[in-house]
């Protein structure tokens, strides 16, 4: 069942799990962007996906791409990878991408925020970036 909520998730008791907690996947988005990745990101790409073929050995990963990178992807990716199109100017799913939050009893409340790129325009480090999923 999904519903709007207007109540704050910290007072309903949701906290932001750690990044080193237990959890059942994980979601990358694949570099590509020229400004922040040399050579066309060949390099980064192929770290990226010796990252991937490295996590999903235990458990399972899922990559968002930009469209026309899916064929470059699945060559570099093993099979059991899932490829998701997602419009994405940046490779740090952790600030652009869905973001759930999880209560002391196992549930789970997806949070809507908006990542103003360490600051923003004014004074920031960088451009705003996110993702728009298509």
């Amino acid at each position: 069942m999904t519903r709007l909520l207007n109540s704050i998730p910290k007072q309903d008791g949701f906290r932001m799990p750690a990044e080193y907690e237990k959890h059942t996947g994980c979601w990358m988005l694949w570099p590509e962007r020229p400004d922040h990745w040399r050579d066309g990101a060949k390099s980064a790409q192929r770290a990226f996906a010796a990252v991937v073929s490295a996590i999903s050995q235990f458990e399972s990963v899922t990559i968002g791409v930009n469209q026309g990178q899916s064929q470059n992807v699945r060559v570099l990716l093993p099979p059991n990878i899932r490829i998701v199109e997602i419009s994405s100017n940046d490779a740090w799913m952790r600030d652009t991408g869905p973001t759930f939050v999880i209560n002391d009893r196992g549930e789970i409340r997806g949070i809507d925020w908006k990542f103003n790129a360490w600051g923003g325009l004014n004074g920031g480090l960088y451009s705003p970036c996110g993702i728009k999923i298509i």
